[in-house]
């Protein structure tokens, strides 16, 4: 625990919401707290939570976790490449 309260909150991840659910739940899987930020806002504009459209979900973790929940977006990316 940093108990010089330096936690914050980054972005590790920006895509759809479909993509920001997905990502979210495997970050859970492997016990990394995260949320996701604008997906109300793309549930109101669905137009433009498309890819390219303006709004951009968010999934959002602690810095202590980042470099772990990198390497769990890393592998999440290499697998959708792998199956294209």
């Amino acid at each position: 625990m940093d108990l010089n309260n330096n936690i914050k909150s980054i972005p590790v991840f920006s895509g759809t919401q479909w993509e920001a659910g997905m990502i979210k739940n495997l970050l859970e899987n492997e016990q990394i707290e995260s949320y996701v930020k604008d997906g109300i806002m793309a549930s109101l504009n669905t137009f433009s939570s498309l890819p390219g459209g303006a709004i951009q979900v968010k999934v959002m973790v602690s810095n202590n976790d980042l470099d772990k929940s990198l390497k769990v977006i890393n592998e999440y990316k290499k697998n959708v490449e792998e199956e294209k």
